[in-house]
């Protein structure tokens, strides 16, 4: 499962550096580094930890369509947050509560709840051939 979060990179003469932001994600975050690589890592790092807050504390967020082209750079995110961002959009779009997963998966409510959390989830395979049943789709891990 690979997700990517469209990034738009620029050089600054002036500054000597190169920044990076995202809008749409908190009003647009900003970063920057000294070379193009150490900024794309730093906008991993620096959307990874936004999206992070965003799952605990329940925030609503949408993410942008990818395609890196010019100044627009595509940020792959860690799988972990990949795979809790993925939980928690696909249990919306079906209009189920986390409570109503955890029955259909036949587990507590904690432990459901701790795979939409991108600091404790690790799911086995049984788990997700569970969630691949209980949504109608087929997980493609790439």
């Amino acid at each position: 499962m690979k997700t990517v979060i469209p990034c738009r990179i620029i050089y600054s003469k002036s500054d000597k550096c190169w920044y990076a932001e995202s809008p749409g994600l908190y009003e647009g975050y900003m970063t920057y580094g000294n070379t193009l690589e150490e900024t794309k890592a730093m906008a991993a790092e620096a959307v990874s930890g936004l999206l992070e807050s965003y799952l605990e504390h329940g925030d609503k967020f949408s993410i942008s369509g990818s395609g890196a082209s010019g100044d627009w750079y595509d940020i792959e995110i860690e799988p972990g947050l990949a795979f809790a961002l993925w939980l928690r959009n696909t249990r919306i779009s079906h209009d189920m509560t986390l409570a109503e997963v955890a029955e259909k998966m036949g587990v507590k409510y904690q432990v459901y709840q701790k795979l939409e959390n991108p600091r404790t989830s690790n799911p086995t395979l049984k788990t997700l051939k569970k969630l691949e049943s209980i949504f109608g789709q087929e997980l493609v891990l790439v």
